[in-house]
Order: structure tokens, then C-alpha cells, then sequence
């Protein structure tokens, strides 16, 4: 039940009556004052039509239609106060799916883009998770999402590692995982103190990438990335190859495209003379040197532009690429890969968005404003407002830096490995007969994985994360097993109600009995739909990460709220009937809005803790 949206709509209708038309804001009350929601709108309504906003909130009361499950209305000074009908309220809630925003269009995000050429480390998985939670969220909103994961083969990384393997004459054994075991060349090629005079046998080797003659080399180390991002819970649809961005002539159709801009110009002196500039002023104000090269006078162009024509066939603004399957994910989903060798797009199946969103950390953030003001510089100002770059601070560990090349990392997969150990090890000191279970390895790995996810997300992307072990899996704080041990918690209590026969779908339950604190917490799960917009609209996930947490917090309030008498308030199981069948009705829906919710940022709940 979207309450807040009813009200806003009936606010609404009743100022238009009032001849004042407006955008109307609902807010939940502060706990000092009266009512469950209230508006100013009285203010925005006396602005317009004259008159004093006491008066005017007087006239907009007898005004308004209330929604059903709402009991009254009430003027107190300029403000509108709601008061919620419990029973009606709570019912609405237990009965009524949620309606979550159906906002339609298609939006592109790429993430992860891990240069191929070792394994992934700890501060990767912000990127991973980051955009894995964006598409969970955009779809649950109502877009179609396309996740592209961009493969940079051509560059010096991935040709430093395959050329380490041949000069160090190191062999893969088949056991220990294929990126690992490139990337011990990649650091060792990076301490050897005769590493520049090998700078040839480098080069012939990014030459030899560039040609796609190390294609199948390279697509080892992707592969070996993938199941590291699939451990973790993320998917994708496309792969997309730098080499093929390049051969497929994206640079010159970008570049095109621009060359019909007044932004865009080839000086004949100075000192852009023989260059391909565009002028960025009019979308990037203040800068200090506002003419971009994208074309060097020599012919050359700037790595930006390529950025720029990617972009560009995101938006669907040329074709260009083939394309055929690469691997499935763990559900069976086709991985789609560009390549030379496969079909043309015909029926536009890729890109053509009408929204991307780049998940690329901060290092970034002037490459990606001028990708962003290309669009403006094309004349295409919707794409611009359109084109998002989500950026994200470091992650360091335990206080320690992270630097691949020089190997002062823990990878992904040791980070996972290590929060399972240490999951299991808690399970078993809390509670032996936990770590007994036949399930006791995947009870750890929803722990393990989940800790992980959400320290990653918990704040905004733009903080800098220093992950540490003994915060990410406390059981209390903010924290995943926080919210997997509530969501566990009302399972056992629907369990425990289900064993001695009791309906937990509210078949009996006298909703009239339910009292205001059952109603605080009812607020709480109908918040959801409302969390998944404003998530959208921020372009993070943290959002949801932090309802997470309120809706555990609200759970775990209710659940320990005493009487005057001191004696438990909410026991569900001892409430007289009637009570005790709407209050286990309301715990699962409950669980189901944890359900929900965790799934949007991709964690998932034990069986037991």
C-alpha cells in the first residue's frame, strides 16, 4: 500500500479545486508531533492564490478526499496532518503487493571492466557490486538493463602478463585458478629491475593483441574473471572487447558525429594547429583549458575518444559490431560477446539505451565529464542528461593500500574464501549445533558473501571504504548478518507459529486489535517502493542498503518493546487470537520485504543463524 502516493494525489487534486495547481510533498510526522504524514502544501497554495497559509490549510482539510486508510485530517496551523487508520493500514500492507515504480526504458550499465591480465583484488569488488546492484534495482523499477562488462585486450596490462609468462617460462599446472597464476608473471614482470630493457619484447606483444592473434589467451583470464564475479553474485548480458570498439570503427564514427558540431573545429594555428578540438566550455564550465584534443595533428587520436565513440553506440547514435555467445552464468543466461567472427546486431538487440550509467571509480571523473559533454557537443542534450557516471572512492584493507602491480592485495577470491572461514568459525562459537547442519558450508557462504556486499554498498559511493573483517560479519551494527540474522528471526517466529497451527496469511486476524506500534512498524515495510525511486534517482545503492537497515532496526524495536509493566509488548505467539493471526501476517510480510530488499543489493538469507 503506497500510502504516501495516495495522499500526495488527493493533496493534489484537492489544491488544483483550490484553483493552485502543485507538486506536492507528503512527510512522515516527527514522533513529537501529531499524525503519521503531513504536507506544507498550504503554504504553496497561499503563495499562489494570496490568502493566509492557516486559512488556506483550514480550506485544503475540508477539501481533500482522504484515501482509504487514512482516518482524518487535521489543520494545525499552515500544516496538514494525516492520521493513519491502523487496521486498515496494516491490512493494506499484509494484503496488497507492493507496487513498485514502473518506469520503463532501457538502461545500459557497464561495470567491473577489470583489465585482463591477474586476478581481481579486494578494492575491485566495490566496482562489481556497485553496478550489480544498480541493474537488481533498475529492473525492480520497471527498465530493461543490459550489463556490459568492457574487456580492455589491447592494453599494456594484459600484454605485460602474457609476455612475463613466455619470458619467465612459466606453465600453468590446470589447478590453481588460470588469473592468478598470470598474474604472479604480471607482479614478478613489475619488481624485475631489468623490466625496461624488455620494453620490445612488450611492445610485440600489445602489437600481437591488437591483431587479435592472443584473442584466446586473453579469453582464459576473462573466464577466470567471470566465475570470481558469478561467486559473488553478479551477471551479464554483453561482453564488450576493446579491440573490437576499435576495429569495428567506433573512434571514426564518434569523431563523425562530432564533426558537424559549432563545438567542434580544426585551428590552423596556435597551439592546437592540425588538431580535431572540441569545446567543452558550454558543458563543463570553469575549467581552466576548455578545448579537448581528440585528434592529435599527427593523426593519433586521444584515448578519450574512444571512450566517446563507445559511448555513442551505447546510445544507439551508429551500429557497428558483431556478435555470438561466450559462456552461460550459473542459471543457464546466455553471456553475449562482441567478435569479429559473429553476427550483426540486425534487430538492435544491444546498446540503443536511453540511459547509461558507467561504474568507474573517481581516478576517472574528467575522462568521464567529457564523455558526458560529447553528447551535449553532438546535440544531443537528452543523451547528456542521460549519460551517468557512478563513481566510487578506494577501498582499502585493514587500513593497507591496495596496489596490484605491486602485489599488495588480497584477491577477490581469497577475500571470499575468508569471509566464509571466518562466518563458519562465528556460527560454531555462537552456536554449535549451527555449525552441525548439513547446510552449515552455505549458511557461511550466504554470510560471507552478504557481509561482503554490503560493506561495499553501505555508504555512499563517493566515501572511501576501508573493509575490515571484524566489522563487515558482526552481528550487530551496520552490517549484512544485522539484517540476516532479523530476517532469520521472523522466519522462526512464522515457523514456530505454523507448527502449533496457527494461519499466518491472516485468515482470523482482527486487524482492529493491532496497536500503534505494530502500525510503526507496518510504516516501515511500505516504504519499499518509495526506497527503489529514490535509489533510482540518486543512482546508488546505498539507498537501499541503509532501508536495509531500518527495516531490520524496526523489526528488532518491535520485537523488544515492552509494556508499561515492563513485560513484553509484541509476543506474537502469546497475543490473544486474532491479534496473535494479524501479527503473524504482518511478520510475513515482513519477511518478505527482507526477501525483497536484500535481492536488490544481492544478498541472500540463511536458513538459519
Amino acid at each position: 500500500m503506497d500510502l504516501k502516493a495516495q495522499l500526495k494525489q488527493a493533496v493534489e487534486t484537492a489544491a488544483a479545486a483550490l484553483g493552485a495547481p502543485l507538486d506536492v510533498a507528503i512527510q512522515e510526522t516527527p514522533a513529537t508531533k501529531p499524525g503519521d504524514y503531513g504536507t506544507p502544501a498550504a503554504f504553496q497554495i497561499a503563495k499562489a492564490i494570496g490568502g493566509n497559509p492557516a486559512q488556506v490549510a483550514q480550506q485544503l482539510a475540508q477539501t481533500v478526499v482522504l484515501p482509504q486508510g487514512i482516518s482524518r485530517v487535521e489543520a494545525a496551523g499552515p500544516f496538514l496532518n494525516f492520521f493513519v487508520d491502523v487496521a486498515a493500514f496494516v491490512r493494506g500492507v499484509v494484503e496488497q503487493p507492493f507496487e513498485m515504480p514502473a518506469l520503463g526504458g532501457k538502461v545500459v550499465i557497464e561495470h567491473t571492466s577489470v583489465n585482463p591480465n591477474k586476478e581481481l583484488h579486494v578494492g575491485h569488488l566495490r566496482n562489481v557490486v556497485l553496478g550489480d546492484s544498480m541493474a537488481r534495482i533498475f529492473r525492480a523499477a520497471g527498465h530493461t538493463v543490459e550489463v556490459q562488462n568492457y574487456i580492455d585486450d589491447t592494453g599494456r596490462q594484459a600484454a605485460e602478463s602474457l609476455f612475463a609468462a613466455a619470458h619467465y617460462g612459466l606453465t600453468w599446472d590446470g589447478i590453481q585458478k588460470y588469473d592468478h597464476w598470470m598474474g604472479e608473471g604480471y607482479v614478478r614482470l613489475n619488481a624485475d629491475p631489468a623490466k625496461a630493457e624488455l620494453e620490445s619484447g612488450i611492445t610485440a606483444i600489445m602489437h600481437r593483441l591488437e591483431a587479435g592473434e592472443l584473442r584466446g589467451e586473453v579469453e582464459k583470464i576473462v573466464h577466470a574473471h567471470l566465475q570470481t564475479c558469478f561467486r559473488l553474485g553478479a551477471r551479464y548480458d554483453l561482453l564488450a572487447w576493446e579491440s573490437d570498439v576499435v576495429g569495428s570503427g567506433f573512434l571514426g564514427h564518434g569523431l563523425n558525429i562530432l564533426e558537424g558540431s559549432p563545438y567542434t573545429s580544426h585551428p590552423t594555428e596556435g597551439k592546437f594547429a592540425g588538431a580535431f578540438v572540441m569545446d567543452v566550455s558550454a558543458f563543463m564550465p570553469n575549467l581552466e583549458e576548455s578545448n579537448v584534443v581528440l585528434r592529435r595533428s599527427d593523426g593519433t587520436a586521444m584515448y578519450v575518444a574512444k571512450d566517446v565513440g563507445y559511448q555513442f553506440w551505447k546510445f544507439g547514435l551508429f551500429e557497428g559490431m558483431k556478435f555470438k555467445p561466450f559462456t552461460t552464468d550459473p542459471e543457464g543466461n546466455t553471456i553475449w560477446t562482441s567478435a569479429p567472427d559473429g553476427q550483426p546486431d540486425t534487430e538492435g538487440r544491444f546498446g540503443h539505451a536511453q540511459e547509461v550509467i558507467n561504474v568507474i571509480d573517481s581516478r576517472q571523473e574528467h575522462p568521464q565529464k567529457i564523455v558526458k559533454a560529447s553528447l551535449g557537443v553532438a546535440g544531443e542534450t537528452e543523451k547528456e542528461a542521460r549519460s551517468i557516471h557512478l563513481s566510487y572512492a578506494f577501498v582499502t584493507l585493514e587500513g593497507q593500500t591496495i596496489s596490484g602491480r605491486k602485489g599488495v592485495t588480497v584477491s577477490a577470491d581469497a577475500a571470499m574464501d575468508e569471509a566464509q572461514t571466518r562466518a563458519l568459525a562465528a556460527l560454531t562459537e555462537l552456536n554449535p549445533a549451527l555449525a552441525a547442519r548439513d547446510d552449515a558450508a552455505e549458511i557461511a557462504r550466504r554470510i560471507g558473501i552478504g557481509a561482503i556486499r554490503f560493506a561495499m554498498l553501505k555508504a555512499e559511493p563517493t566515501r572511501k571504504i576501508d573493509f575490515r573483517w571484524e566489522q563487515a560479519l558482526a552481528l550487530n551494527g551496520d552490517t549484512a548478518p544485522y539484517v540476516q540474522y532479523a530476517a532469520v528471526r521472523a522466519a522462526n517466529i512464522l515457523r514456530k507459529g505454523a507448527e502449533a497451527g496457527h494461519a499466518t496469511d491472516g485468515t482470523g486476524a482482527a486487524w482492529d486489535a493491532l496497536p500503534d506500534i505494530d502500525l510503526a512498524l507496518a510504516k516501515t515495510v511500505a516504504k519499499l517502493p518509495e526506497v527503489v525511486a529514490q535509489s533510482v534517482r540518486a543512482h546508488s545503492p546505498h539507498v537501499v542498503a541503509q532501508y536495509a537497515l531500518d527495516l531490520a532496526t524496526a523489526f528488532n524495536a518491535w520485537y523488544n518493546a515492552k509494556d508499561k509493566q515492563g513485560k513484553p509488548a509484541t509476543n506474537v505467539l502469546a497475543s490473544p487470537e486474532g491479534l496473535r493471526e494479524a501479527r503473524l501476517a504482518l511478520v510475513a510480510r515482513l519477511r518478505v520485504a527482507f526477501e525483497e530488499t536484500l535481492a536488490l543489493i544481492g544478498i541472500e538469507i540463511p536458513a538459519a543463524m
